[in-house]
């Protein structure tokens, strides 16, 4: 037990004493540095002021011209011109089936027929009390005229007339609804019932298609309405036919916006000729509840001046491009050596249409100038001087003249 008192006593002096030999080493005043050349902070100031200025490496591009497209994408839905589900306005238990499934039918052909016993007797018995109310009234007209019987016996026959007619009407109409004809001319789809069923009033016994033409149902924001109208084109593709093309014609727009999603309803009509409209290939006829990829063309500007999205330097609520120009073009670049090439230029643009990373330039620029795509953070100033670098291509074989980036012509989508 004593033991270990010593050892832990003789172990703190001993770290008590290299903590002041650090001490000691660490704050004693050192010995002056040795200087070559004089003050070695002024020189390499000197040297700095000597060198050539940096001058900014940037990737370019050029002002192209190309056909582009102003549209908008959407997703729709096909449906029929007309569409209706027949269901009966009685109850009744069905006698006849006027149709096969998936058959063509003409506007007024029996589909359905209810069991109309009852509605039958009702017809018969309203034709007989009619008889017997118009005999009784040519009677009365006869003793009238004889002065047998009052005018007002007359006039009580020719009111009874009247109201065994209405129940005769009253009769043919509920024996017509047990009759369901086909609305218009259409394609039935597949029965929900059977000869021998009972069936409710309004339960569903057949779907009618009328499929000639197909209306199209989509919707796009807000703000395109005021390019929406009446008589626009619009192309769709449809996933269940790909490679083929369809146009419609926009018909109608909905005067309501939706206002959950601030979007226009939009209903377009096509014909259903059962083959490709762009020259493709035949095809199948068009089924409603198909799932269409819809683009509606605003317009098409054939020589529309575009620029790569990335050049463009958004400031103070206004858009810029930078030009890459000689210095003669700019008058700041006067007091730069007489060997640099190219300066930037900032130069305020107005915007059109955007399209696969291109951005329609209506003002500011023209075809073929040379613009900066990447490195513009370090043009902070008119007038800078740049070195042009090509991806791929070293900076002294790019630096010899300004490069043109590819622009691909695009027709929007």
């Amino acid at each position: 037990m004593a033991s270990k008192a010593v050892y832990s006593a003789i172990a703190f002096v001993g770290i008590a004493a290299l903590s002041g030999v650090a001490w000691w080493y660490q704050s004693k005043p050192q010995g002056p540095k040795e200087i070559v050349g004089g003050n070695a902070q002024a020189a390499s100031g000197s040297a700095a002021a000597s060198a050539p200025p940096r001058i900014a490496g940037v990737e370019v591009g050029k002002v192209a011209r190309i056909t582009l497209q102003d549209d908008a994408q959407s997703v729709g839905s096909l449906r029929s011109r007309q569409s209706v589900m027949v269901r009966p306005e009685v109850a009744g238990r069905v006698k006849t089936l006027g149709f096969k499934d998936g058959a063509q039918v003409r506007k007024g052909q029996l589909l359905v027929q209810l069991d109309d016993t009852l509605q039958r007797a009702e017809l018969s018995q309203a034709q007989a009390q009619l008889s017997i109310a118009e005999a009784n009234f040519k009677r009365n007209q006869e003793l009238v005229a004889q002065n047998f019987v009052a005018q007002r016996v007359l006039d009580e026959s020719a009111a009874n007339v009247q109201v065994v007619q209405v129940q005769l009407a009253l009769a043919q109409a509920r024996l017509g609804r047990m009759a369901i004809v086909a609305p218009f001319d259409g394609t039935v789809g597949l029965r929900a019932v059977n000869v021998g069923d009972y069936v409710k009033d309004g339960a569903d016994l057949i779907n009618l298609e009328d499929t000639g033409s197909m209306l199209l149902d989509f919707r796009l924001p807000e703000r395109y309405q005021r390019k929406l109208r009446p008589g626009l084109v619009v192309e769709l593709a449809l996933d269940a036919f790909p490679g083929r093309a369809y146009k419609a014609r926009i018909e109608a727009v909905d005067p309501l916006l939706d206002a959950n999603g601030r979007s226009v309803g939009i209903r377009a009509v096509l014909p259903n000729n059962g083959g490709d409209q762009a020259g493709v290939g035949a095809g199948a006829p068009l089924r409603p509840g198909m799932f269409a990829r819809v683009t509606a063309i605003f317009g098409v500007n054939d020589a529309a001046l575009v620029v790569p999205e990335e050049s463009l330097v958004p400031q103070g609520g206004k858009q810029f491009v930078v030009l890459v120009v000689p210095p003669s073009e700019v008058p700041s670049a006067a007091n730069l050596p007489a060997n640099t090439e190219w300066v930037s230029k900032r130069q305020e643009v107005k915007l059109g249409v955007r399209r696969q990373g291109k951005v329609e330039v209506t003002e500011g620029v023209s075809e073929g100038q040379t613009i900066v795509v990447a490195g513009q953070q370090r043009l902070q100033r008119d007038g800078t001087p740049v070195r042009i670098v090509e991806l791929g291509r070293g900076p002294a074989a790019a630096a010899s003249a300004p490069a043109s980036a590819p622009v691909a012509r695009s027709s929007g989508g």
